[in-house]
Formats: structure tokens, C-alpha cells, sequence
């Protein structure tokens, strides 16, 4: 069994995810990790580190670099251009660090109101590296002057940022997973691709051939090659960290997964397969990749929690077949005999079968093998229907699945799997033997407007037969499922609209239609003009679509998310490169006009606070000094007089902290809200036109320009 090369004691708790190693020096690796009260351990076994100022030493090869601010990211990467010297990159809540251990001198510091959820050099970029940032539902790119050199906004807080050539044209894209469920593939400030999951994206790893893994906070973990999933793995566990590693020495990188439980493992980024598997007793805090023996070896280093570390080399020639030490002839002849259990029972029931066929005379036929024997023509059909809902039984508007078979049998019991729309992501029907038919309903509640795969399974036979078929199909929810079609003079007309220019003929958007909405459009098809009305089940506001023969198409909604999901929907399905649009929604445009006045504000008071405490802080320093020279003096009164002013003067710094918290905390809402805003106003765009107007928005943000802001978002920005 593969068994560690090495391990050591840090003696320091550290964080989960923020852990990284770096060659601060350009020679020596360094071991680095945030630790409990805004420090920074750097364990540095070969080269010492330069302490005084942050800097501190610690216990035998253990510095400790002084933040003062609870750490959310930490990264080394060579950020300065032309140097092999690794730079380390510490991100909080409130501000980003950028640290030359080697010198022990910060490169640069700044503010950002985002926070730092998740940081990322590309070294590939030219002529210098960018430093990416992603945090309140942006992110940010700084050179190494701390220069702003990109800045995007994405739908949540950002978790993870990984580098990978998602469309195979040789340059990496950058990937970015968020708190809401979604991976998003950025080409520059083109977004190329959305990846709906089913809980927030916590890490992501780029891999071989175009791909790269993703884990969720639910435990499930995966790949992807582009845009198809390669296979997924759902665990009652949450994993942590991840990275890639050639655990089996055979040229091909695995993933390395480390969990909660503090155990790790090693996949087959192909099927994965788990190939080893090891635990350290602690939650996984981090794990890297480093020649850290100084032997021109790379080794895989696992940390946990509780500070210990162990080091693995790839697995010599005799055991990396099998790196955790089975009996594999054991294990086969198990596998092989499960195959042949499972091959006698099917045999069986084939000859059962065709002994029923063979007999002439009904009476020599067994009733208990009959009852198993279902008509060769069964079929499993399937349909979807909108319920309105119910006030009377508080049922919610939903979608009814009805599943039945077209013959004399009964449907037993029903099986169905969809990512995101079960708690689970599996539902399971099973009614009692005396009300089972030949039809199913299960009711179907789709929270978000995405489409949704099916994969229904149901077990079908006569009532009374102990045995059943199992049918599978697989069935595709449309993505605008809880609209319904209504009358236009039924609802009232909405207020607010997106207008575009497209170059189509309203029979390719009724086939739109009909793919995304519960939709018939057999009638509509033969027509040359396209209008069609909706009634939204979970608001019961309306929608309505039309196109005029000049080829302006207007989309009426109250609803800017919604606004923003057609767009996209109808530019994909029709392969819209680039799109420019107009929009008016008067409500939206007015909170955010709001917002905005608001994040002013609590700029200008976060300020002013930032100046009084280091006002007071200055002022704690002088009562210091008057007491102890009070107390050298002997004079008890003043420095008891002294004591006292300083008393009050910690308890207003107290105070005046307790404000900024808060006021921050609102500051960060704000900005969450305005970065959203941004992003919905892109979304009603298409293509550079999209990129164009977040830029613009980002410029006139920085100007204070609210007027030119509203402007923008309301008739795009030119490219």
C-alpha cells in the first residue's frame, strides 16, 4: 500500500482552503497557511525568512505574518514579471494584500469592497501577469502594481477560480463557481458559457484534455470536458479541497479530492474510478503541489486542520496497480460472481417466458410464471400538464408528470432522477397494491427557470406478479415551464420591455417556443406574424413576445431576470453571436438609482469612522505616555486621571468599531445588490455588446456618474 514519504507538525491550527506553498525566495518552497487571528504561517525548512516588521518568528522554522483581519484567500504565485520569486497574495474581507516575503515589504495594498472570496494569477497573460480576485458577485483583475486590469460582475459570491481551455482553441478561458449553483466560462469579459448546478460551487480544478472537476457544497463532485459532464459523484460528505496529482506514476494526472472527514482520495479524471485512498484523522485543510525534500521530486502534500502534514511521491513500479494493498484476485472472482448470479436469474426468466409462448393448451401453464409475462407492444408513455393550483388544498402551481403504459399492466412503483428539482435529486412513487393502475402522477415544482433532464424508471407487470420490467426513458423539462399561454386582454399590459433587432421568421421562434414553454404551435406555425402572451404561475404577472415585420422584437415584462433568461434562451437557440438592446424597467432602474445613493453614503461614513478611530488610536497612544510618566512621577492622581481618559478612549474606538462592522456589512449588501443590477442589465445583451455595457457600468460607477450609468443600462453602450 502507498504509504506517506514524509510528515511533520506545523503546531498551528490552520484554516480549511487556505493553504498554499510558495518559492518566495525563487529556490526554497515555503509551506503557507492562514492560521486563527489573522495570522499567516510560513514554514520555511531550508531558507529563513527575514522577520521584523509582520514578520515574526515563531517556534524552530515557523513565521508568523501578522494581518489583523480574519482571511478569506491565500495564494503564491510568481505575479512580478521576469521573476521567479513567488509573491504571496492575501485576501480579506475588506482588502488585498500583496506580500514580497522575500524582501518582507508589501508590493501593494488595497481597499476592496468586494471582499476576496477566491484568488488566481495567470502567469500566460502578457506583458504581465494578472492577479484575479473574485468576491461580492465580481471579480477583479489587478497587475502587479495593483493597477485595475479587468473587472466583471457574476450572479453570487465567488468560491473558486480556475484557468482551463474550455472551447479547445488553445488559450484558457477562466472559470469561475459561485454561491448560486452556477459555472461560468469567461473568455475576457465575454461570457461564453452557464453551467447550472445543484448547490453552490466551492472548488474547481483544471484538468487534461480540455477539463476540468468541480465539487458542490451538497457532496456531489464531477467533470466536465467543455461543455458534457464526463461523470459525477454524489457522497453524504462535503469536500473541501481539490487538485491533480499522478498518484499511480502513469503519466496521467488524477483528482485528488479532500473531504471533511479527513479523508482524501484519488479519482480517474476519465470514470471516476477511486484509485487510493488515505485519511488523516482531521478535516483536509489543503493540499499542494511541491518539490518540498529539495530531492527533484514533486510530492503531493496533504494538510488537516489540526496542523499535521504528510507528503506522498508517485507509487514505485511494483504497487501502482494497486495502491491501496487489495487482493485483487479476491476482488474479481466477488465482481465476477455477482455478474454470473446476476446473468442465471435473467436467463431464467427467459426460458419462463418461453415456455409460456410454447404451450398450446392453457391449462399446463404455471399462473404464478404468467403473472410475470407482460404484451410484447407495452409501451411507457409520458406527458406534462400545468396545474394552476388549488386554494382550497394551498397546492402550489406546478407541473403534473403523468406516466402511464398502453396496455392491461400496472405501474408497481416509479423512480425519477433530476439534478435540482427534488430535495435528493431523486423521487420515488410506490402506492399501495390496491391502488396501483396503469398510470402514475407525480407533481413536479421547478424552482428556477432552468430545463431539467428526467430519467424515469418504472417498474411495470400484471397486479398480482412478484416479478417486473423495468422501463426507462428519459424526458426533458422545457426551461419556461410555469408560464402559461393566455389571452392578451386578460392580464394587463407590462410597463416595462427590452426591444432588439433579429433577422428570423416566426416560425423558428415558435419552434423556440415550443421547446422552451409547455407550449402547442401547430396552428401559429403557418402565420408570418409571431405574438404570443404568458401568465407566470409563481407571480401571475404577465409576458408577452412579439415580432413586428420590421424585425423589432419586444419582450413585456415586469420581470428583469426573467427579461434577461429570454434573451439569452432565444440568442443560444438561434445562435446569436451579438446583440444589442433597449430596455426600460422603470422599478428596477429606480431601486438601483437608490442603492446607489446608499453605497455613496456609507462610503462617505465609512470614511469618517476610519478617520476617528485612528484619531482615537493616536490619542490612546499619547494617554499611554502621560500615565507612565505620571507613574514614574509618582503622581497617583494623574495618572489615575490619565487611566480614566484612556478608558473612555478604548470604549469609544469599541463603539466607533461595532459602527463600521455594521456599516460595512451594509456596504457589502449594497454593492451585492448594484454588482447584480450590473449583471441583469448584461444579461439583456448578447455578446460584445454585453461586455460593453458591464465596462461601461464599471467606468461610470468609479465616476460617481449615476446619471450616464442609467443611461447605459437603459440603451446599451457602444464597443
Amino acid at each position: 500500500m502507498l504509504v506517506p514519504a514524509f510528515t511533520l507538525k506545523l503546531g498551528q491550527k490552520i484554516h480549511p482552503r487556505l493553504v498554499t506553498v510558495g518559492e518566495y525566495d525563487g529556490f526554497h518552497p515555503c509551506l503557507t497557511a492562514a492560521t486563527t487571528g489573522g495570522k499567516v504561517l510560513i514554514h520555511s525548512p531550508y531558507a529563513g525568512v527575514t522577520t521584523g516588521g509582520r514578520l515574526v518568528a515563531s517556534t524552530g522554522d515557523v513565521s508568523l505574518l501578522n494581518i489583523g483581519q480574519q482571511i478569506s484567500a491565500i495564494c503564491a504565485a510568481k505575479l512580478l514579471p521576469g521573476s521567479n520569486r513567488d509573491v504571496l497574495v492575501i485576501g480579506t474581507q475588506t482588502n488585498l494584500l500583496v506580500y514580497d516575503v522575500y524582501q518582507n515589504s508589501e508590493l501593494f495594498y488595497k481597499d476592496l469592497p468586494d471582499g476576496a472570496g477566491a484568488l488566481l494569477v495567470d502567469i500566460d497573460t502578457r506583458p504581465n501577469p494578472v492577479l484575479y480576485v473574485g468576491g461580492n458577485c465580481s471579480i477583479q483583475g489587478f497587475d502587479y502594481h495593483g493597477n485595475d486590469m479587468f473587472w466583471t460582475v457574476t450572479g453570487d459570491n465567488v468560491c473558486s477560480l480556475a484557468l482551463c481551455d474550455f472551447n479547445g482553441d488553445g488559450e484558457n478561458e477562466l472559470i469561475v463557481g459561485s454561491e448560486d449553483f452556477d459555472i461560468r466560462v469567461f473568455k475576457g469579459d465575454e461570457l461564453l458559457h452557464e453551467i447550472n448546478e445543484a448547490e453552490a460551487v466551492i472548488s474547481i480544478v483544471p484538468l487534461a484534455d480540455r477539463c476540468f472537476g468541480y465539487a458542490l457544497a451538497n457532496g456531489i463532485i464531477g467533470v466536465y470536458r467543455g461543455h458534457d459532464r464526463l461523470w459525477r459523484v454524489k457522497t453524504k460528505n462535503q469536500p473541501v479541497v481539490m487538485t491533480t496529482y499522478d498518484l499511480n506514476n502513469d503519466g496521467m494526472e488524477e483528482m485528488i479530492v479532500g473531504w471533511s472527514t479527513g479523508r482524501f482520495d484519488a479519482r480517474n479524471t476519465t470514470t471516476g474510478e477511486v484509485i487510493f485512498k488515505d485519511s488523516i484523522g482531521s478535516i483536509i485543510a489543503g493540499m499542494v503541489k511541491s518539490d518540498y525534500r529539495q530531492d527533484r521530486q514533486i510530492e503531493l502534500i496533504c494538510c488537516s486542520a489540526e496542523g499535521e502534514v504528510r507528503g506522498y511521491l508517485p507509487a514505485a513500479e511494483d504497487i501502482k496497480d494497486n495502491l491501496m494493498g487489495v487482493d485483487l484476485v479476491a476482488e474479481q472472482l466477488q465482481q465476477l460472481n455477482q455478474l454470473k448470479q446476476s446473468l442465471l436469474q435473467e436467463l431464467k426468466n427467459f426460458e419462463t417466458n418461453q415456455k409460456i409462448a410454447s404451450y398450446k393448451d392453457p391449462t399446463q401453464v404455471d399462473l404464478s410464471a404468467a403473472m410475470s409475462v407482460i404484451p410484447a407492444e407495452t409501451l411507457l408513455k409520458s406527458e406534462f400538464t400545468v396545474v394552476m393550483g388549488n386554494t382550497e388544498t394551498k397546492a402550489p402551481p406546478h407541473v403534473l408528470l403523468t406516466i402511464e403504459t398502453n396496455s392491461s399492466t400496472v405501474i408497481r412503483s416509479v423512480v425519477i432522477f433530476a439534478e435540482g428539482l427534488f430535495e435528493g435529486e431523486s423521487y420515488a412513487v410506490h402506492p399501495p397494491l390496491d391502488k396501483v393502475a396503469n398510470f402514475i402522477k407525480v407533481p413536479l415544482y421547478p424552482a428556477k427557470d432552468v430545463p431539467y433532464d428526467l430519467q424515469i424508471k418504472a417498474l411495470v407487470g400484471q397486479k398480482n406478479s412478484a416479478q417486473f420490467h423495468v422501463f426507462e426513458i428519459t424526458r426533458s423539462l422545457p426551461r419556461f415551464s410555469l408560464y402559461v399561454p393566455c389571452k392578451p386582454d386578460t392580464a394587463p399590459v407590462p410597463q416595462s420591455y427590452v426591444n432588439f433587432l433579429i433577422s428570423e421568421r416566426a416560425e423558428r421562434l415558435y419552434k423556440w417556443l415550443a421547446s422552451s414553454f409547455l407550449y402547442q404551435t401547430a396552428e401559429q406555425q403557418a402565420t408570418s406574424k409571431f405574438e404570443a402572451s404568458f401568465m407566470s404561475l409563481r407571480t401571475n404577472s404577465p409576458l408577452i413576445i412579439t415580432l413586428e415585420s420590421s424585425g423589432e422584437m419586444s419582450i413585456q415584462t415586469d420581470d428583469m431576470d426573467l427579461a434577461g433568461d429570454l434573451v439569452q434562451s432565444l440568442a443560444i437557440y438561434l445562435d446569436i453571436m451579438d446583440l444589442q438592446s433597449t430596455i426600460d424597467f422603470p422599478k428596477q432602474l429606480e431601486e438601483f438609482k437608490t442603492i446607489l445613493l446608499k453605497v455613496d453614503e456609507l462610503h462617505s461614513a465609512r470614511q469618517r469612522l476610519s478617520a476617528e478611530m485612528a484619531d482615537n488610536s493616536n490619542g490612546i497612544k499619547n494617554m499611554i505616555v502621560r500615565a507612565e510618566d505620571a507613574r514614574l512621577m509618582k503622581s497617583m492622581s494623574s495618572m489615575k486621571k490619565a487611566y480614566q481618559q484612556l478608558y473612555d478612549l478604548n470604549r469609544d474606538i469599541i463603539m466607533g468599531y461595532k459602527i463600521r462592522c455594521a456599516n460595512h456589512s451594509e456596504l457589502l449588501e449594497c454593492l451585492r445588490l448594484a454588482n447584480q443590477a450590473i449583471q441583469k442589465a448584461g444579461r439583456l445583451r448578447v455578446g460584445k455588446y454585453k461586455a460593453a455595457v458591464v465596462a461601461a457600468c464599471r467606468s461610470a460607477i468609479k465616476d460617481h456618474d449615476s446619471t450616464t450609468l442609467l443611461k447605459v443600462i437603459r440603451g446599451g453602450a457602444t464597443t
